[in-house]
Parts: structure tokens; C-alpha cells; sequence
């Protein structure tokens, strides 16, 4: 499949799922005697599949945005926490099936690649959990969703991005993990079309003017980090605001960097702070927007195993996938 475009597909592989063994009497007890290994290439290996694990295996948006690279081992190390997680899913079937991987720094052709699979599973009706990589994933992950419910019928994706940052630099010469959400408005325009796009965690102090303007100019709806609290009357005060967003779009695409998060909680990233959020927060928000059912495709980005500390951060990552396929 795609077998022109600069970038690979690589299938599933066991050695990505080890953990501690089980009684054999009993069922399965961990992600890794449950997971459905897959190649995305043979269709009848990833039959009556409800949740695919796909893997962005690519920092080259990192290393333009002058970041610490590393996250290209994120989806690996992703798979290790969460093959010794204990399953509590009843009738659902994982399948992680394998890794989009950047060839020869060619980060736009990933993109294209990564958005083919993308709006593949989609087809199928299977719903995706991408993992990387550099936040430049949202860029592939939210054209593949395009391409597949525009193909039918006009539909309205909202993004909801739990992140620091905005991501909305323009590209100046090449695309990077900074300029996504710009790069998602800019050829919806060239398609006459609009897209919502709300930003939860939003820190001052890493967003330069210019990117808050941009926000202003372009209608972006966002909530500041030291609004993002676990408090009842806090929570309730987000949920207000997201309503009418949720509302105003058939689809959600929810994506997740991990650099949203407090340091204490996720250290493993290339831009580390301790003034993120709690996955307490985190938590809630995405049962309460799982509850919607209009979330259709889900990544965590930005993890980088290099910089981790006891492998918190993955943990953590892992931990939020369990999450997703329990609550979806």
C-alpha cells in the first residue's frame, strides 16, 4: 500500500508485548495475552477489531522545532508500559497494528502516509489510537479523518488539544511539530471550509504573543492552564465552554502532548513544566467527552523515553490508553 510515497509501514511485532505470565486456567489478565497482532497491509488479519494502536514513529517535526529529539522511540516504549497493564475491558478487541516510520527526515511524506492509515481504519470502522512521535502527527491523524467522512458528505471535525502549546506557528519553510493546527486551517481555507479547534492548558509563558494573536485572528477557543483544575466548580465552568463546541461539530479529534502535563507527572518530554495539569484533570475531562460519542480518532504525542524518569511519562501514556479503550 502507498508504496510510492517516501515513508514505511512496518507490522505489529511480539517483542513489542512482553510481560509477566498468568494462570493458564484462568482468562486473560494483561494487555499483552490480549493483544491482536496485526498488519494493516493483510485485511484479514484485523477482522472484528474495534481499537487499532498505530504508531507515528517520527521526531523530525521536533528536530526543526529545535526541540530535544527522542520522541521516535515513544511509540516502542508506549507498548512496553502498556503490555503489563491487567485488562478490566469486557467484549472489546485491541489490535495494535504497527508503526508509520519517517524515512530520509521526509516528515510530509509520514504525514501522508500516517493520514492514508488513518482514514484506512476509519473505513473499516475501526477506531484509532495513534501514538508517537512529534505533535506533528495531528496534522496526518486529522487529514485522514477528513478524507474519510469527506469523501461521503460534508462533516464538521472539531480538534480538542490538551497541550501547552498552541501549535499554530505558520510554516515558514518546512512544517514542524509547532505548526499543525496552522497547517490544518490553512488547506481547509483552500477548501472553502472552516474547523474548530480548542486548546486546554494553554501556558503564557510557552506561547509568544505572535501565537496569541494568531489564536485571536483565527476564532480558536482556549482554556489557560491555571483554569484547568480538578475542582467541581472548575470543571463544570470547562464543560460549559466546550458545549457549545461540541455541539457546533458532528466529529471530535481529541489529541493529547504530553507536555500539557505537570513535570511531576510527565518528565519525559521535550519541553517539560511544572505548571501543566494533573491527569486527575485529564481524566475527568475525557470521560466527560467520551460521553458525547462523537470522538472518532485519539493520539498521545511528544513522548520522549531519552528524558524520562523511571518511565513515568510512558506509564502515564499507557495508562491514558487503558483509559480510552475502557471508556469508548
Amino acid at each position: 500500500m502507498n508504496s510510492s510515497i517516501n515513508a514505511e509501514y512496518k507490522a505489529a511485532v511480539k517483542t513489542n508485548w512482553e510481560g509477566r505470565q498468568s494462570n493458564p486456567d484462568i482468562e486473560n489478565q494483561y494487555w499483552h495475552q490480549e493483544i491482536v497482532l496485526a498488519d494493516l497491509d493483510k485485511e484479514s488479519e484485523i477482522e472484528d477489531v474495534d481499537f487499532a494502536i498505530l504508531g507515528y514513529v517520527c521526531d523530525e517535526g521536533v528536530r526543526r522545532n529545535r526541540g530535544r529529539i527522542g520522541a521516535d522511540k515513544g511509540p516502542e516504549a508506549i507498548r512496553e508500559r502498556l503490555a503489563k497493564l491487567p485488562i478490566h475491558f469486557d467484549g472489546k478487541r485491541v489490535a495494535d497494528v504497527g508503526d508509520i516510520v519517517c524515512v530520509d527526515d521526509d516528515l510530509e511524506a509520514c504525514q501522508v502516509l500516517f493520514s492514508n492509515y488513518i482514514s484506512n481504519l476509519l473505513e473499516r470502522k475501526i477506531f484509532p489510537i495513534s501514538i508517537g512521535g512529534g505533535h506533528d502527527m495531528s496534522y496526518g491523524n486529522y487529514m485522514g479523518i477528513w478524507k474519510h467522512l469527506n469523501s461521503k458528505s460534508s462533516q464538521k471535525i472539531g480538534i480538542i488539544n490538551f497541550d501547552a502549546h498552541f501549535d499554530l506557528r505558520p510554516v515558514e519553510k518546512r512544517s514542524n511539530s509547532g505548526t499543525p493546527f496552522n497547517q490544518i486551517i490553512s488547506e481547509l481555507k483552500k477548501k472553502n471550509e472552516t474547523v474548530d479547534y480548542f486548546a486546554i492548558g494553554i501556558q503564557q509563558q510557552s506561547n509568544t504573543k505572535e501565537l496569541f494573536n494568531i489564536a485571536k485572528d483565527e476564532h480558536i477557543h482556549y482554556a489557560i492552564n491555571y483554569d484547568c483544575e480538578s475542582s467541581k466548580a472548575e470543571m463544570e465552568a470547562l464543560k460549559s465552554r466546550l458545549l457549545p463546541f461540541i455541539e457546533n461539530n458532528d466529529y471530535l479529534y481529541v489529541t493529547i502532548d504530553l507536555d500539557g502535563f505537570s513535570s511531576a507527572y510527565a518528565p519525559g518530554v521535550s519541553a517539560p513544566s511544572p505548571l501543566g495539569f494533573t491527569p486527575y484533570f485529564v481524566f475527568k475531562m475525557l470521560s466527560f467527552l467520551f460521553e458525547t460519542n462523537k470522538i472518532i480518532s485519539f493520539d498521545i504525542a511528544e513522548l520522549n523515553p531519552s528524558l524520562d524518569r523511571d518511565k513515568l511519562t510512558a506509564s502515564l501514556a499507557a495508562k491514558i490508553i487503558d483509559f480510552v479503550v475502557m471508556n469508548n
